[in-house]
C-alpha cells in the first residue's frame, strides 16, 4: 500500500512526512528519518537552529524568515533522535514567575530544589509538547543577566578625560553577584536539549533573552532554543504559548543594546564633567553628605528635569493683569440660569464700561436661539502602562514608581495581565465575555458585570482602537476573579479595583445625555447658558472615577424676552498655570517621547533622588536650586540639552532598529558623534554653567578639580586602604601620585621635577603589590637628565623600577649640572628634600636600631626612600647631635606643622626621652657651623659621615677632589665635590664602590 501524505501541524509550524498512519513508535522514526532526508534535498540542514529566526508574534515584516522548525524535526536531530524524554530548560525573568509556571504546567505536582543561588530555584517534573514527553526544568534570572560597563581603566571617575568616554571601550558581562545564576544556567544547560525562553515580551525581555542565551550556549553549543511568548499567568495562557513556541527577535535586542550603550556614554561623561567641576566649586548640601554628592546627567533624565523648570519659569514669569467680564443670571419658576459673555472678558477697562452701560440703558434680553441635543461621554480606551500611572496618580496620589511596583507584584500573583505595554486595543480573538464572567460573584462591581453580560440590557458594546499596539501584550486587565487578598495592602486594592473597573467600562455602552444651549441678546451683546442632563450613566454606572454632571436649564423658546434679574461687571486677574503634576509629566514625556512607558517612572524616580526637584502633597512637582541652576546653566550655553528634541531623535532610532530599517552601529555612531560634539562645547562654555551655579549657591574654598586636567588613579592607597592614588599635576608643573582622599590622607610620591609629561596607561606592573599598579608613560625633559638617560620611559612608581629611583635621587640635587652621572644600581643617596616635606610612598619611619652598615640608607618595602628621616648612627663623628639625657645619637626630622613646615629638628630615639632641638637653633650657636654642612674641609671617611655628606651635598659649589688629586665632574663638566654614598670614601662615587651589592 503506497503511504499518504500526512502534514503534522505543530502550533505555528509545519513539516511534511511521506508516512501513514503511524501507531507504533518504530514507524513514528522511519517518518522522521524520511522528512529528514527531504530537507537536505531541498536545502542545507544546520544541525544548530539556535539564532534561525522564524517570523514571530511581534516580529518586524522585514526580518527574514528562516526555515520551518518544529519540536518533533528539532528532537530528531538530537543524539538518539526521538528515543526517551528530552530534557528541556526553562529560564523565566523572575524567581516568582519561573514558580508560577511551573505550578501551572505541572499542575501542582514539581519537585524543586536548590540552585547556586538561593533565591533561584529548579522545578523539576514531566510534561507533553504535542505528545512528546519532555523532562521540564525550570528556573529563572532576577532581570538583566549581564551589565554594560566601562573596561577597568576607565571606570574610575579620574582615570580618563570624560570626552574618551564617547569611544572608551565596553564590554557587557555577568556581574559578581550573578555569577551564581550563570552557574545554575551552565549546569543545567550541559545536560539539555532544548531551551525555552520565558522572558517578558518585549525589548527588554528579548534583550535578556539574548544574554541567556550567551550563557546556555557557551556551556552546550547544540541547544535547541525556543521562545514562549505570554501576557498572563494563568492557565488558559502558559499552556498556549508553550505549545506554539517561536524564536527570539535580535532586533528588539539590538535596540536595547544601542540605547544602553547611548545612554552609559552620555551619562557617564556629562555626570562625571558636571559633578567634578561643580562639587568643589560650590558649597552644595543638598543631601546632607557634599563629598558624596553625584551630579547626575540622563539622556531622559535631564529632558525631564527640563519640563519641570520650563514650567516653573512660566508660573515665575507670569504677570498678572486685570480683565473685566459682564455676567448674567435669570431666576424663574423653573430654576436659575447663568449666562457667559460670548466675548469672554476684555483687558481695556473703559471699553468694558461702555459695553457694560449699554445693557444697562436697554436690559432686556431676546432668546435668539435654543439648540437640544444628544451628548455621548464614551468610556476610556483599553488601559495601557501609561494611564495607568496617570490614573492612578489623578484619583488615589500614587507616584508612577509605587504604582508599578503594586502592578508588578499583583501580576506576579496572577491577578492582572503583564502591566508593562504601550496596546489599547483588545485583538479580536481575546474571549473577552470570560473575563468579564470571572467578575460576576464579586460583591460590589458584580452585579454590573452579570448587567453587561445580559444581552436585553443592550449594555455590551466592544471596547475601542486606541491606536496603539506594541505586537508584545494586550492591555491590562484582570486575570483572575479577588474579593481582596488579606495579604494585599491598600494600595493592591486600589490598583486592582481601577484595574477591574476600567476593563468593566471599556466593554460598555457610552454615557448619553442632553444638552440645551440657550442664545440670548443684550443691546447687542451676546450670551449663552448650557445645561445638561443624563438620560443613561452605563458605563459611569461601573466606572466611578468619572463624572459627567450639569445644570438643567429653565425652559426658554426663541423670541422670549425677559429681564435679567442681575447684570454685573465683573473684574478678574490672570493666573499663572500650575506646577505639572505628575499625570501631567507622563504626558508630557509621552508625547515628546522620552522614555518607554516601562521606564519614565523611573526617571522621575531619578529627578527626586537627585534632589534635582520635590513633589508636594498634590503629585505636582517643582525643580530645587541644584535643578534650576543646572538647566539654567545649559540654557545660557545655547544648547538646549535640557530639551526632549535630541533624546526624542534617539528614541525613534530605536525603534528604527527594532523594526529593522537601521542597524545598530548606524545608530550608535550617529547619536554618540552628536552627543560628543556638545559636550565639547559645553566644556569649552563651562563658565556660563559656573556663573548659573553662582546664581543659588555660595562658593567654595576647596579648590576646583578641573575636568580639563583630568587626574589619573595609579594603585590604591596603601596608607588609608580606602582610595585610589592618583596622578595629578600641581600649578607649578610638577608631577606627584596622591591618595585622592586628601587632605583626610596624605599619603604622596612626589615624581622627578623635570618631567614634562606624564600619563597613565593600560599596562599594570606584574611586580608590584598591592595591586593592580598601573605603569606611567613619562617624558623628560632633556637638558635636565643625564645623557645617558632616555627621554621617554614606561615606569612603575610602586618600588620595582631602578632607573625611576636614580632619576627621583637625581632630581632630589635640584639639576643635573649639580650631581654625579648616576649609574644605573639599586644603591642611591639618602637625602633629605629641602623644602616642604615630600614623601616618596609613604611615611614609613623606622628606629635607629633596625639600621645596619651593611644597608645604611633607610628603605622602605616599596623601594623608595622617605623623606621624613635622617639617620645618623656614630655619636662618635663629628657633626652629630647627641641627646644630653642618655648620649645615644639623635634623629633628624622635618616638621610638618603650619608654623614650622618643612623646618628641620633633632630627636632622641628613646620615645620615652623628651630632648628636642631645632637644627637652625644648633646652627646658630655654633661658630663656624656644622662640620660637613657647607664646609671645605674633608668630613671623616664613615659610613655615617658619607650619609651626611649626601644629604647635604646639594648647593655645594666646592671643588671636590679624591683622595690621589683628581677631580670629579658631573655629566656637563662641571665640578663637583662628595663622596661614596655606601662607604663614604671620598675617592670614589658609588657606582665604583668596591663594597657595592
Amino acid at each position: 500500500m503506497k503511504p499518504k501524505n500526512l502534514t503534522i501541524e505543530m502550533g505555528p509550524l509545519s513539516f511534511t512526512a511521506q508516512s501513514i498512519f503511524f501507531k507504533k513508535r518504530k514507524h513514528l522514526e522511519t517518518a522522521l528519518f524520511f522528512s529528514k532526508k527531504k530537507r537536505k534535498k531541498k536545502e542545507p540542514a544546520s544541525p544548530n537552529w539556535k539564532f534561525q529566526t522564524s517570523r514571530p508574534f511581534g516580529c518586524s515584516p522585514t526580518q527574514p524568515p528562516a526555515a520551518p522548525l518544529d519540536p518533533l524535526s528539532a528532537l530528531a536531530m538530537q543524539p538518539g533522535g526521538g528515543g526517551g524524554a528530552i530534557r528541556v530548560l526553562n529560564v523565566a525573568e523572575k524567581p516568582s514567575v519561573a514558580k508560577a509556571v511551573a505550578q501551572i504546567l505541572s499542575r501542582g505536582s514539581m519537585q524543586s530544589r536548590a540552585g547556586r543561588s538561593q533565591y533561584n530555584r529548579v522545578f523539576e517534573f514531566n510534561y507533553a509538547i504535542h505528545g512528546q514527553v519532555c523532562r521540564m526544568l525550570v528556573t529563572s534570572v532576577t532581570g538583566h543577566l549581564m551589565e554594560l560597563e566601562f573596561e577597568d581603566r576607565f571606570r574610575r571617575w579620574h582615570s580618563c578625560d570624560p570626552a574618551d568616554l564617547f569611544h572608551t571601550p565596553v564590554r557587557k558581562s555577568v556581574p559578581q553577584d550573578k555569577q551564581a545564576i550563570k552557574q545554575t544556567l551552565e549546569e543545567e544547560a550541559r545536560r539539555c536539549q532544548w531551551l525555552v525562553l520565558w522572558l517578558d515580551c518585549d525589548r527588554e525581555g528579548e534583550n535578556i533573552a539574548y544574554e541567556v542565551i550567551e550563557v546556555c550556549t557557551g556551556a552546550n553549543s547544540h541547544l535547541n532554543i525556543w521562545r514562549a511568548r505570554f501576557s498572563a499567568l494563568i492557565d488558559r495562557e502558559i499552556h498556549e504559548s508553550v505549545q506554539r513556541l517561536g524564536r527570539s527577535n535580535k532586533l528588539f535586542a539590538d535596540a536595547v543594546d544601542a540605547r544602553q550603550e547611548i545612554d552609559l556614554r552620555i551619562g557617564a561623561s556629562f555626570t562625571r564633567f558636571q559633578t567634578m567641576l561643580l562639587k568643589d566649586a560650590f558649597v552644595i548640601d543638598v543631601t546632607g553628605d557634599g563629598r558624596n554628592l553625584v551630579l547626575s546627567y540622563g539622556p531622559c533624565q535631564f529632558p525631564t528635569l527640563g519640563f519641570i523648570v520650563e514650567r516653573f519659569w512660566e508660573i515665575q514669569a507670569h504677570e498678572p493683569e486685570e480683565f473685566w467680564t459682564i455676567n448674567c443670571t435669570h431666576t424663574s419658576d423653573e430654576g436659575t440660569a447663568s449666562f457667559g459673555w460670548i466675548r469672554g472678558h476684555l483687558f481695556d477697562y473703559p471699553c468694558a464700561v461702555v459695553l457694560y452701560e449699554m445693557c444697562v440703558e436697554e436690559p432686556m434680553a431676546t432668546v435668539q436661539n435654543v439648540r437640544n441635543q444628544e451628548k455621548l461621554k464614551y468610556p476610556p480606551y483599553p488601559l495601557s502602562t501609561l494611564e495607568l500611572q496617570k490614573r492612578a496618580s489623578r484619583y488615589f496620589r500614587m507616584s508612577s514608581e509605587h504604582t508599578m511596583k503594586v502592578a508588578e507584584e499583583l501580576y506576579q500573583a496572577g491577578f492582572i495581565s503583564y502591566p508593562r505595554t504601550e496596546t489599547d486595543n483588545f485583538s479580536p480573538n481575546t474571549d473577552l465575555h470570560a473575563i468579564v464572567r470571572e467578575q460576576v460573584e464579586h460583591p460590589v462591581w458584580g452585579a454590573y458585570a452579570h448587567r453587561l453580560l445580559t444581552p436585553e440590557e443592550r449594555l455590551w458594546r466592544n471596547p475601542s482602537n486606541g491606536g496603539h499596539d506594541d505586537k508584545a501584550h494586550p492591555p491590562i486587565h484582570p486575570t483572575k476573579f479577588s474579593r481582596g487578598e488579606s495579604n494585599w495592602s491598600p494600595d493592591h486594592n486600589k490598583l486592582y479595583e481601577l484595574v477591574v473597573r476600567h476593563f468593566l467600562a471599556c466593554c460598555s455602552q457610552p454615557a448619553v445625555g442632553a444638552e440645551t444651549t440657550v442664545e440670548i441678546d443684550i443691546a447687542g451683546e451676546q450670551f449663552t447658558a448650557s445645561g445638561r442632563v443624563v438620560l443613561a450613566k452605563n458605563y459611569l454606572d461601573v466606572y466611578r472615577f468619572d463624572s459627567w454632571g450639569g445644570t438643567l436649564l429653565p425652559t426658554y423658546n426663541i423670541g422670549q424676552q425677559f429681564v435679567p434679574t442681575t447684570l454685573t461687571l465683573d473684574s478678574g486677574v490672570t493666573r499663572p498655570p500650575p506646577l505639572l503634576a505628575e499625570a501631567d509629566l507622563l504626558s508630557c514625556m509621552d508625547k515628546a517621547g522620552i522614555g518607554t512607558d516601562a521606564t519614565m517612572h523611573d526617571h522621575i524616580k531619578k529627578l527626586l533622588d537627585r534632589c534635582y526637584a520635590t513633589k508636594d502633597e498634590n503629585t505636582r512637582f517643582s525643580p530645587t536650586n541644584l535643578g534650576e541652576a543646572l538647566v539654567m546653566g545649559y540654557d545660557e550655553m545655547g544648547y538646549e540639552l535640557w530639551k526632549p528634541y535630541l533624546r526624542s531623535m534617539m528614541e525613534a532610532d530605536m525603534k528604527s532598529v527594532s523594526i529593522g530599517t537601521k542597524s545598530k552601529s548606524e545608530v550608535l555612531e550617529s547619536c554618540l558623534q552628536q552627543m560628543k560634539a556638545c559636550f565639547l562645547d559645553a566644556r569649552v562654555n563651562k563658565a556660563k554653567l559656573l556663573d548659573a551655579m553662582g546664581t543659588f549657591f555660595a562658593r567654595s574654598s576647596r579648590p576646583i578639580n578641573e575636568t580639563q586636567n583630568p587626574v589619573e588613579a595609579v594603585r590604591p592607597c596603601a596608607a588609608c586602604h580606602e582610595s585610589e592614588m592618583v596622578l595629578k599635576q600641581r600649578q607649578t608643573g610638577e608631577f606627584m601620585v596622591g591618595c585622592r582622599s586628601y587632605p583626610q590622607c596624605r599619603n604622596v610620591v612626589w615624581l622627578p621635577g623635570f618631567i614634562s609629561e606624564a600619563s597613565v596607561t593600560n599596562q599594570v606592573c606584574p611586580i608590584c603589590t598591592p595591586g593592580p599598579v598601573y605603569k606611567i608613560q613619562f617624558k623628560f625633559r632633556r637638558r635636565d637628565i643625564p645623557p645617558n638617560f632616555d627621554v621617554d620611559h614606561l615606569g612603575c612608581v610602586g618600588g620595582c623600577d631602578d632607573i625611576l629611583k636614580e632619576l627621583m635621587e637625581i632630581s632630589r640635587f635640584g639639576s643635573r649640572s649639580q650631581a654625579a652621572t648616576p649609574a644605573r644600581g639599586r644603591q642611591t643617596p639618602n637625602g633629605a628634600r629641602q623644602g616642604p616635606p615630600r614623601q616618596d610612598l609613604h611615611t614609613n619611619i623606622r628606629p635607629v636600631g633596625q639600621l645596619n652598615n651593611e644597608n645604611p640608607s633607610v628603605m622602605h618595602s616599596q623601594g623608595f626612600r622617605s623623606t621624613h628621616t635622617q639617620n645618623p648612627s656614630n655619636a662618635s663623628d663629628a657633626g652629630q647631635v647627641l641627646c644630653t639625657s642618655c648620649g645615644e645619637p639623635c634623629i633628624l626630622r622635618i616638621a610638618n606643622t603650619d608654623a614650622n613646615r618643612g623646618r628641620k629638628f633633632y630627636k632622641c630615639q628613646d620615645p620615652g626621652c623628651g630632648f628636642f632641638k631645632w637644627e637652625d637653633e644648633l646652627e646658630n650657636a655654633m661658630p663656624g657651623g656644622r662640620r660637613g654642612r657647607g664646609s671645605s674641609r674633608q668630613a671623616p671617611a664613615s659610613a655615617s659621615a658619607g650619609r651626611r655628606g649626601g644629604a647635604q651635598a646639594r648647593g655645594r659649589r666646592g671643588r671636590g677632589r679624591n683622595a690621589d688629586g683628581g677631580m670629579f665632574v658631573s655629566a656637563t663638566g662641571d665640578t663637583v665635590s662628595g663622596c661614596c654614598f655606601t662607604c663614604g670614601d671620598p675617592s670614589h662615587f658609588a657606582n665604583a664602590c668596591p663594597n657595592r651589592r
